[in-house]
């Protein structure tokens, strides 16, 4: 064989302690990705969780394709009149969600396989609306200006689309113990309280059925921001 000729060489097997050790790391990485998997599932259970908004029912607010981050912490303790929430709507209204859609933009589609092995779905039945009224609340539309009166006193609603009544549906409710009263902040395109005066419970929704609210709108990042509680509203004298 000349001296310019090579040969293949077959590789040594590795040895019984590289072998464990090389197990060893694939064990601490599984572990380490199960961990994350438990902490991403409590959290998302128990603190905080996002959602995301397919309709316009809430605009200028938000809008759609907004993501907003829920405090589920507090769940409904801490709500007040003026803030935003998102709420279990299956008993009090039902119908379609306003408030968690799977999409396949770009956004959706890294969440989407993220969301599947954790086992998780978007509910069907969620919706995203402002307090209106709390309990004891007398919530009242419209005066002859096209404003709500709340325990006597006419409010003007900075949020509302620009030149939008109140309501064009008139009502007169007292909200009892235990009970919201929700409207959507697009009072001529939100399907909100209004619709469902003629069901039973009046459109009105059991505290306890608030899932958080909503304090943090995080995407698209442009529009990136603390969704504050309506001083116009949280400033009134309570009902009761």
């Amino acid at each position: 064989m000349s001296t310019d000729e090579t040969t293949a060489e077959t590789p040594a097997p590795l040895a019984p302690r590289e072998q464990g050790a090389g197990s060893r790391r694939f064990a601490g990485w599984v572990l380490r990705v199960a961990v994350a998997v438990v902490l991403v599932a409590l959290v998302r259970s128990f603190v905080v969780q996002s959602f995301y908004v397919p309709t316009g029912s809430m605009e200028p607010t938000v809008q759609p394709a907004d993501r907003v981050l829920v405090d589920k912490w507090h769940g409904a303790s801490g709500v007040q009149r003026g803030d935003i929430v998102v709420f279990d709507g299956t008993t009090a209204w039902g119908g379609p969600s306003t408030a968690t859609h799977e999409d396949t933009g770009l956004v959706g589609s890294v969440l989407t396989p993220a969301r599947k092995a954790l086992g998780i779905d978007f509910g069907e039945k969620d919706y995203l609306k402002r307090v209106i009224g709390m309990p004891g609340d007398h919530v009242v539309c419209c005066t002859s200006t096209g404003h709500l009166t709340i325990n006597g006193t006419e409010v003007t609603e900075p949020y509302l689309p620009a030149g939008a009544r109140a309501s064009d549906v008139t009502f007169d409710v007292t909200v009892p113990p235990g009970k919201v009263w929700l409207l959507g902040d697009n009072r001529p395109e939100s399907a909100d309280a209004r619709a469902h005066l003629g069901d039973p419970g009046g459109g009105l929704v059991p505290q306890d059925d608030i899932i958080g609210r909503v304090d943090l709108r995080f995407w698209p990042l442009s529009r990136w921001g603390t969704m504050e509680r309506s001083t116009t509203l949280s400033h009134l004298t309570a009902g009761g």
